[in-house]
């Protein structure tokens, strides 16, 4: 199967244990972006709408592009009572959207499933002179070497699916690449945010929450039991907690020309 269609599986579950977003990423977006009632938006892979509802509730109207058939059915559903909303079941490389018809495409935490080099001038085809493009993404981790239920997490992470790569948390210096990308595309005004915020789960939800990540579905079963049973217990004997750290970050940009 492949990595990315992997969240269409279990939608009910993705919905309910993957994050939102930050109000104040969401009041960014449209201070920047100048967006308001009537506006046209598309929303690149919106999955089960995490990042969708405070722009229906502006009055925008947003065309959400999701290429999960389950996926695609629950947004559907659960924004059914929002005349201004529709979502589109299809790739959003194959799908037909209008030259110069949007004010603002977004994508949350979804865009590096794209194409780039394709996807970035498919986007600026299809925003009106002066839209916006807003990405951003959550970066979890879970990992800090002084809290406790980390380290014992990262124990099971270490026997189950050992890694040569150094664990760090996101930050500023990591924004730069992707600001420098969509510069090298012809973006304009480019901005970036950073959020942080700490999440604590416990036992059952942190086993939830790792079964909305596309790696982890994509282990064999028996594996991914015993991996499952073993970080159970792991949690368990750390407190029956875990903390997870977020960072968020958001870049905006304009079509000027």
């Amino acid at each position: 199967m492949e990595l990315r269609v992997s969240f269409d599986e279990d939608a009910a579950n993705y919905d309910k244990y993957r994050p939102g977003y930050p109000q104040l990423l969401f009041e960014d977006v449209i201070s920047y972006s100048q967006i308001k009632s009537g506006s046209r938006l598309v929303e690149i892979g919106i999955g089960t709408g995490q990042a969708t509802l405070p722009f229906l509730q502006l009055g925008c109207q947003v065309t959400g592009i999701e290429l999960g058939e389950n996926l695609s059915a629950f947004v559907a559903g659960k924004y059914k009572e929002y005349s201004n909303f529709q979502v589109i079941n299809m790739d959003f490389m194959s799908c037909p959207v209008e030259e110069n018809s949007c004010d603002l495409i977004y994508c949350a935490t979804a865009f590096h499933w794209l194409p780039k080099e394709e996807a970035y001038p498919k986007i600026m085809k299809a925003l009106k002179k002066g839209g916006s493009i807003a990405l951003f993404w959550n970066h979890p981790f879970p990992n800090r070497r002084d809290d406790p239920g980390n380290a014992a997490s990262q124990k099971v992470y270490n026997h189950f699916r050992p890694s040569g790569k150094k664990q760090k948390e996101f930050g500023e210096a990591d924004c730069m690449v992707m600001a420098q990308e969509l510069v090298r595309h012809g973006f304009e005004n480019v901005e970036y945010r950073l959020y942080k915020r700490v999440r604590t789960l416990d036992t059952d939800e942190y086993i939830h929450l790792l079964n909305t990540y596309s790696d982890h579905r994509a282990l064999h079963p028996a594996r991914k039991e015993a991996f499952e049973s073993e970080m159970r217990r792991a949690v368990n004997e750390a407190g029956g907690t875990i903390n997870i750290y977020d960072t968020i970050d958001l870049y905006l940009a304009k079509k000027e020309h």
